[in-house]
C-alpha cells in the first residue's frame, strides 16, 4: 500500500464529509470565495472561531490542497489565504447546501420540536432525591 491509498474508509461520501464537515471549514470557504483574505480578516469575519481552531482549519485545508497560504516578508509578516482551483470546485456544492438550508431548515426545526414533544421523558418529582 502506498502513502496515498486510503485505509480508513472505502466510502467516497465519508471522505468528502471528512473534508467539509467542520463548521469552520464552511465559514472559511464562504469568506475566501471572494478572493484572498488576510488571517486577521478571517479571524474577525468568522464569528466565534478561536485562533487555535482557525489555524487548525486553515492548515487542514492547505494540507488537503483546497487553500494556499501566502506569507509576505513584512514586519510583522502578513499572511494571506486563498482558495486553490481545487478549492474553488467546492463552492458550487456548498452554495447548494446553503440554498437547501435556507429553504428547509425551518421544516427541520418543526420536525425536531414535534419529535421532542412526543418523546420527551416524563418529569420526575424531586422526592426520590430527598430519600
Amino acid at each position: 500500500m502506498n502513502e496515498f491509498e486510503e485505509t480508513e474508509s472505502p466510502c467516497h461520501y465519508r471522505r468528502a464529509l471528512e473534508i467539509v464537515s467542520s463548521q469552520w471549514t464552511v465559514l472559511v470557504f464562504y469568506e475566501l470565495e471572494s478572493g484572498k483574505r488576510r488571517y486577521s480578516d478571517l479571524k474577525k469575519r468568522v464569528e466565534g472561531v478561536t485562533q487555535k481552531m482557525l489555524t487548525q482549519t486553515l492548515r487542514q485545508l492547505e494540507r488537503d490542497g483546497l487553500v494556499v497560504r501566502y506569507v509576505h516578508p513584512t514586519v510583522p509578516p502578513t499572511v494571506e489565504y486563498e482558495l486553490t482551483p481545487l478549492g474553488q470546485t467546492l463552492i458550487g456544492p456548498m452554495r447548494i447546501l446553503h440554498q437547501w438550508t435556507d429553504a428547509h431548515y425551518d421544516s427541520v426545526l418543526r420536525a425536531r420540536k414535534a419529535f421532542d414533544a412526543i418523546n420527551r421523558p416524563p418529569i420526575q418529582s424531586a422526592e426520590h432525591l430527598i430519600n
